[in-house]
């Protein structure tokens, strides 16, 4: 009999292994990290000894509940970290443990991919010292050391702030905080994140925790140039009043955060414009069931909603493949989830509003600057395809190479999309998605295949 797999072992596919495994079933979970816990609640090497209240701070018991569930639940599924998944296609799973290749056959799949910073680059970015938010707080958490003795923190978004503050907390040396959104966004989103109370406090006691140690905060301000030589030396950034320069060994920036689809994509999943989330994301209904029989969704991977959320997607979309198969489930703990499910969308729309995309990054973005680094695609090389009549992202990318190196476009790609819109006078949402390719991330030549 094939088996139930679950991609991901984060908050979403955790509580998606612990429903199944409640109604007997013996499920596989699948996961790239070596420990789970995802990116939110990543697990400290074992060897480590620092206390879960220092490393995820009001998140602690959140943490050591996930970790606990997962622990308790090691004898009752097949548990495979450190566990690629680069293809997928119905029925099958390509997967890649210790350079060994294998495929595996499942009857019914859950996809909680998460997600990943997205990175709108800046001159200089390449510089050694520059970090993704989310890059930082995995050398903080799995390693246990900062990117640098004098950080810069930038971009928007919530994590943003969190970051900060975790590094700080640690006894690093923060610089200051860039914040690209202006107050006024962030005043005007009130109404819409008071809808999360508890977790509007904490974003307020962050800013404020960071404010009272010196470390300053400045509001609409936009990174414009990371400089240095071997390593970056100084950032340069503009508010409204005017130019400034920081000195620095290291920074760390992103725009919020962006869905892991590739593997939907790979599976046939319909996808529709977020204006949201401004990105094409695999379509799903209340409960998780994708546009394919058989393929639920969860967590990030299928819209950003945060830890919580991908907790209850993970719950309700197990307990739809459990539906779907003939399970008796407990139809007010459904509703339930999707009610919760919807209130917590509906303070995800006051974040995007207090944290609003920088419209003006695509104009502002020099031709020499580049955006796919893998293969050395500038701004102005996009231009120039644009130029020539070609405007859908795909076509594009066939012509100067954008988002066909190593990273499949998972860093590039938003960036590049944003070039192209902006280029060819049309709104992002109607040059098309970047198709995804296997295998999605890199996987070395001569893979060994399991007999």
């Amino acid at each position: 009999m094939k088996p139930i797999a679950i991609i991901g072992a984060g908050p979403a596919g955790i509580r998606a292994a612990q429903t199944l495994v409640a109604h007997g079933l013996y499920p596989i979970l699948l996961d790239e990290a070596a420990r789970g816990g995802g990116q939110i609640y990543r697990r400290q090497p074992a060897h480590f000894k620092r206390s879960p209240s220092k490393l995820y701070g009001f998140e602690a018991h959140k943490a050591n509940a996930i970790h606990q569930t997962l622990d308790a639940l090691r004898a009752q599924l097949d548990y495979r970290p450190d566990t690629l998944v680069w293809n997928a296609e119905a029925g099958l799973l390509d997967t890649l443990h210790e350079g060994r290749a294998d495929r595996l056959e499942y009857a019914s799949l859950i996809v909680a991919t998460g997600a990943t910073d997205r990175v709108l680059p800046v001159p200089g970015w390449t510089l050694p010292g520059v970090y993704s938010l989310g890059a930082a707080q995995i050398a903080l958490k799995f390693q246990g050391c900062a990117i640098g003795e004098r950080v810069v923190f930038a971009g928007s978004g919530p994590l943003l702030y969190l970051v900060a503050y975790q590094y700080a907390r640690a006894g690093a040396n923060v610089v200051a905080v860039l914040d690209s959104s202006p107050f006024s966004a962030q005043v005007r989103a009130l109404p819409g994140l008071l809808a999360q109370p508890a977790t509007l406090a904490k974003g307020l006691y962050y800013r404020a925790w960071l404010t009272a140690r010196g470390i300053a905060v400045h509001q609409g301000a936009n990174l414009t140039r990371l400089d240095g030589e071997r390593r970056v030396q100084s950032l340069h950034w503009r508010n409204a009043s005017g130019a400034h320069t920081l000195d620095c060994d290291a920074v760390a920036f992103a725009h919020g955060l962006r869905s892991e689809t590739q593997l939907a994509d790979l599976l046939g999943c319909e996808f529709a414009w977020n204006a949201l989330n401004r990105a094409w994301l695999p379509q799903r209904d209340r409960a998780g069931r994708s546009s394919v029989p058989e393929i639920y969704l969860a967590g990030d991977g299928a819209g950003i909603m945060g830890a919580d959320a991908a907790e209850m997607a993970g719950e309700r979309a197990a307990l739809a493949l459990l539906e779907d198969l003939g399970y008796a489930t407990d139809p007010q703990r459904c509703t339930h989830l999707e009610q919760a499910l919807e209130r917590i969308g509906r303070f995800r729309e006051g974040l995007e509003r207090a944290f609003v995309f920088p419209e003006t990054w695509a104009t502002d973005a020099a031709d020499n600057l580049m955006i796919c680094r893998c293969e050395e695609v500038s701004a102005g090389d996009i231009r120039r395809v644009v130029g020539e009549g070609h405007w859908e992202i795909n076509r594009v990318k066939a012509h100067c190479r954008v988002g066909m190196g190593r990273c499949q476009g998972r860093m590039c790609g938003a960036a590049a999309a944003e070039i192209i819109a902006c280029e060819s006078g049309r709104a992002v949402s109607s040059i098309g998605r970047l198709r995804a390719q296997a295998p999605i991330k890199p996987v070395p030549f001569g893979l060994e295949v399991e007999p």
